[in-house]
């Protein structure tokens, strides 16, 4: 028997709607690459299911109901999008110094960071936190960036949240074929783009990752230098320079990078990663923000260094917009 609309009971209340805005919020960033989209495409969410509850059946969950209004949020929004990008998918990486550097691409679409905050309730198993580390660490998130609108969605309604071929054909108004056929383009675009596996977290990454605050503020490279792998790579957009080697990052921040001298660092967590807000000193006084450090960690050492620069970044991952001391 079909539920009638007018059962007021069934309805979503706001309140069920609100409980479900970290998952959006994730399903959102994961198809996005921004968080400032991803936040635009969660409200966008709320709004219409808000004014399409009326006609709410009780067919499907109201989670299910809701990530499919996401999920057309999001392919709405990527037909009038680029792409975003990383800093290392655009060449290769350059000498560490002033030269290279370029002018800041302030208006290009990259990649950006998100708080673990927005995603997590703290309710979450660990099955589901080691599938939340593989698919939200910015590698699978600037991979993801590269398919096609469709493939996305597919293969992050399928891989990530586990929907079934049918419903993903149903949310999208196509069929099993054509989905299964995303998936399959979609999965082997990424494996042609493989990323470290995101092992959980450990006591020695977050001893790892103090150690890397203690060796910034004192502004102590060779103990810094210590802390990476001998490839390891430094980003730092919206700047389009990439640094590979220690050795090179070294030179960096002891050349062009030395004004850094003197900063505080606020910890924090992105995209299930240490990360900290690193404050340079204000000659006005105190200090101000400069960038978000997002430590990517693998077998004990810092693999990937991003630093996201701009004040901007810091609103989301509540941070404050200056230290007085």
């Amino acid at each position: 028997m079909q539920v009638q609309a007018s059962d007021s009971s069934l309805l979503p209340t706001s309140d069920q709607l609100e409980a479900h805005r970290p998952g959006l919020t994730a399903l959102c960033y994961r198809m996005l690459g921004s968080v400032f989209d991803a936040e635009d495409a969660v409200q966008e969410t709320m709004v219409r299911a808000w004014r399409a509850r009326a006609s709410f059946e009780g067919r499907s969950s109201v989670r299910s109901w809701l990530y499919r209004i996401a999920t057309n949020v999001c392919l709405d929004a990527l037909r009038s999008q680029p792409r975003r990008a990383r800093p290392m998918d655009l060449g290769p990486s350059s000498p560490p110094e002033l030269s290279y550097l370029g002018e800041m691409m302030t208006d290009f679409p990259w990649v950006q960071p998100v708080p673990d905050s927005l995603l997590l309730t703290g309710g979450e198993d660990p099955a589901e936190m080691v599938v939340y580390r593989e698919t939200i660490r910015l590698a699978f998130i600037a991979a993801v960036q590269q398919l096609a609108p469709l493939q996305r969605a597919v293969l992050i309604l399928h891989e990530v949240l586990g929907w079934r071929a049918r419903e993903i054909a149903a949310l999208l108004d196509s069929s099993v074929p054509a989905v299964n056929s995303a998936l399959q383009r979609a999965r082997a675009k990424l494996a042609a783009r493989p990323a470290p596996e995101a092992a959980p977290i450990s006591r020695a990454d977050l001893r790892l990752a103090t150690s890397y605050l203690r060796a910034f503020e004192a502004y102590d490279i060779d103990a810094l230098v210590q802390l990476l792998h001998q490839d390891a790579i430094q980003m730092m957009p919206p700047f389009a320079l990439w640094l590979q080697g220690s050795a090179d990052i070294a030179r960096w921040m002891l050349g062009p990078g030395a004004e850094c001298r003197g900063s505080r660092m606020l910890p924090t967590s992105a995209n299930g990663c240490p990360a900290f807000g690193q404050y340079r000193v204000d000659p006005e006084g105190g200090h101000r923000p400069w960038g978000l450090h997002v430590l990517e960690i693998s077998d004990g050492r810092i693999a990937v260094l991003h630093v996201f620069l701009g004040e901007d970044i810091f609103r989301p991952f509540g941070l404050p917009p200056h230290l007085d001391s």
